[in-house]
């Protein structure tokens, strides 16, 4: 028996709520100026949020960052916040290493490793149990947002799946299932574990064999930033593989594509489910890109599968892995990162799909 344990959070969570802040503020500047360079964090606490970073865009005065950070805010039923901004200028040896506008991206802005992985099992491509996670968390979000009054979820939820890597990936292989949610006054131990329990069995996600932790902590209802702090970037794991596979070392949320720690990142992912496509032997995929700032090409392209077949040429040629051919390849001007910031990066597949219809 070899027992792994995987987890993730709600997009109610603090760290989740900061990420959304970070990448909805992302999508207005890019929405108004595609060639904007955004790197901008969040901390949430108490009433609070503080946002600070480095923004240089056509649409800096258009852009009302407070007012976006209560509209998430809200949106997440935590209320309006006072914000305190703190924004600079991007660095000028950045930019001029980067290059202005996106047909003029000629280099990364730093450098960096970024890992992806892809592997057989699950429509989404990710390693089982962390899908399952997922699927907890999104079967949670759903019940709060379409029962409102009847739920006794106030949002904020951590989930941990453990599951026997010995056995073939499936519900069989659930040994433990520990969910701690935050919930409203007067709902009693017993009256919330019945509740998540029936949930996940009408999601069709209830692990027969599995032993259940339901708030092992107990009541729970006070949570959301007046309980933590919530920083941007903090849940980066979550953000990818739930602890399965690595991670490089840079958070996604708030940085504009140019950011290689951000694309490169998506872009590995995106390789490693193309080649379960294209080599259909292959169980599993693992890339790793790394790049240096004010360089264009890739300093590394490393690929592993279960398979051992060599097939980093065929990665080279087939696809652009410069900033600039990434970001077309994804579509990732496209905006949609507030959304994405929810949760997994990954739930949700970039629009390649068109990328033929342009050419």
């Amino acid at each position: 028996m070899r027992l792994f344990s995987t987890e993730q959070v709600s997009k109610y969570h603090p760290d989740k709520m900061a990420d959304q802040i970070s990448d909805a503020i992302l999508d207005a500047y890019l929405a108004l100026d595609p060639n904007s360079h955004v790197a901008v964090e969040c901390m949430v606490k108490n009433g609070q949020a503080f946002v600070c970073g480095e923004v240089t865009s056509a649409a800096e005065e258009a852009v009302d960052i407070a007012e976006i950070v209560n509209r998430v805010s809200c949106g997440l039923g935590y209320g309006n916040l006072a914000v305190k901004k703190v924004i600079s200028y991007q660095s000028p040896e950045i930019a001029g290493g980067v290059g202005e506008g996106w047909n003029a991206l000629t280099a990364a802005g730093d450098q960096g490793i970024m890992f992806g992985y892809a592997e057989r099992g699950t429509e989404s491509r990710l390693p089982f149990a962390f899908d399952l996670a997922n699927k907890i968390i999104a079967a949670i979000e759903k019940d709060i947002e379409e029962n409102p009054g009847k739920t006794p979820f106030k949002g904020d939820t951590k989930t941990q799946v453990t599951v026997d890597l010995d056995k073939p990936q499936n519900m069989d292989a659930v040994e433990t299932i520990v969910i701690s949610a935050c919930h409203l006054p007067g709902i009693n131990h017993d009256q919330l574990e019945r509740y998540i329990l029936n949930l996940l069995y009408a999601n069709e996600i209830y692990a027969p064999n599995a032993e259940y932790i339901i708030n092992p902590a107990g009541a729970w209802t006070l949570g959301g930033p007046m309980a933590d702090c919530g920083l941007t970037g903090r849940k980066i794991v979550c953000d990818q593989y739930g602890g399965f596979m690595p991670v490089g070392g840079g958070a996604f949320s708030g940085k504009d594509p140019s950011k290689v720690d951000r694309t490169a990142s998506y872009m590995a992912h995106e390789i490693a489910k193309t080649a379960l496509d294209i080599f259909p032997t292959l169980k599993w995929c693992k890339v790793q890109l790394a790049y240096a700032i004010g360089k264009r090409e890739p300093v590394s392209v490393s690929i592993e599968n279960d398979q051992g077949i060599p097939i980093e040429e065929w990665v080279r040629y087939t696809f652009d892995l410069t900033p600039y051919g990434m970001v077309k390849y994804l579509h990732l001007l496209d905006g949609g990162f507030e959304k994405r910031a929810g949760g997994c990066h990954y739930r949700y597949p970039f629009n390649t799909a068109r990328k033929s219809e342009e050419e």
